[in-house]
């Protein structure tokens, strides 16, 4: 299979996944944002998130400004701007943001740069690089220090309504996706049957 068609195929077979934009800026405050399918919940307390980065054969702006400054946004993509989003898929050199050939807002907490059309974000702290030997990649890990999320959205025990913030999913490499929910169910139990729960509580 042709290589590209290859990348296609392969990357569709794990379904859908989580659309993040990851902002990021150096210290001379050359602002840097891309869209990345790989960011995965690692655990809770204490609340570390991880991603990807593909082998480093080219400069990688996102990983070169998290290593110089410690720290980086990881910002949900919804329906509203999923096409700028996707823009910042294209290579453009260092001293152009991608915040401006996107067309997407740049904000700050704490000097961090921030998506602002992004409705859930949250400040992400390096903690840790580990490098993947058999393809040469590297999982990228931090601890969240703060969360900018639409107050409503938020429920009475944590649940965060993505859906209702709009948030897309990505398949394969270019197909953006909204969500439907079907339910949310009770925390499994031996001998316990399940039962809806209810998405407003």
């Amino acid at each position: 299979m042709p290589t590209r068609e290859r990348a296609r195929f392969i990357n569709s077979l794990s379904g859908f996944k989580s659309a993040n934009l990851i902002a990021t800026q150096d210290k001379q405050g050359n602002t840097n944002v891309a869209i990345f399918s790989s960011v995965v919940h690692l655990g809770a307390s204490p609340a570390l998130v991880g991603f990807i980065m593909r082998p480093d054969t080219r400069q990688r702006h996102t990983l070169d400004n998290i290593i110089e400054t410690q720290v980086y946004t990881i910002n949900q993509v919804s329906e509203a701007f999923y096409q700028q989003a996707h823009q910042t898929s294209a290579r453009y050199p260092i001293e152009e943001s991608e915040f401006e050939m996107a067309g997407l807002e740049c904000g700050y907490i704490d000097n961090v740069p921030f998506v602002k059309e992004s409705s859930l974000k949250f400040v992400v702290k390096l903690k840790e690089i580990l490098p993947i030997a058999l393809n040469n990649t590297q999982m990228v890990i931090g601890e969240i220090s703060h969360v900018l999320c639409e107050e409503s959205a938020i429920k009475e025990d944590g649940y965060i309504d993505i859906e209702a913030l709009q948030t897309v999913a990505i398949s394969g490499l270019d197909s953006y996706h909204s969500s439907q929910r079907l339910s949310r169910l009770s925390y499994a139990k031996p001998d316990s049957p399940l039962h809806q729960v209810e998405a407003s509580k």
